[in-house]
């Protein structure tokens, strides 16, 4: 299983990166969701240079089955995101 980077210790991370106080950095972090919500929800991309891209993506309704009954049910549509990263990220996870 692969090891989590939780908020505490992204919070953490970012207060040292940009030497700033944990409190300062935990208010970025809740706007930067904020904003990033905000967008995704008007349906707008986020673009980050260097990072990657987050795209709201519609499902449409549809079918199921309840695994535990087999029962038929009818799934609502909804919102989910998908992330495309950027080349730089690529190329920083695939440094060798």
């Amino acid at each position: 299983m692969a090891q989590k980077t939780t908020t505490t210790d992204l919070i953490a991370a970012m207060a040292t990166a940009a030497c700033t106080t944990k409190a300062e950095a935990a208010t970025l972090l809740d706007a930067f969701k904020a904003v990033t919500a905000d967008s995704l929800k008007s349906g707008k991309e986020v673009q980050i240079a260097g990072f990657g891209t987050l795209k709201p993506r519609h499902r449409a309704a549809r079918d199921g089955r309840n695994p535990a009954t087999g029962e038929a049910i009818q799934i609502a549509a909804s919102v989910g995101v998908g992330f495309t990263p950027a080349k730089a990220l690529k190329d920083a996870l695939n440094d060798h």
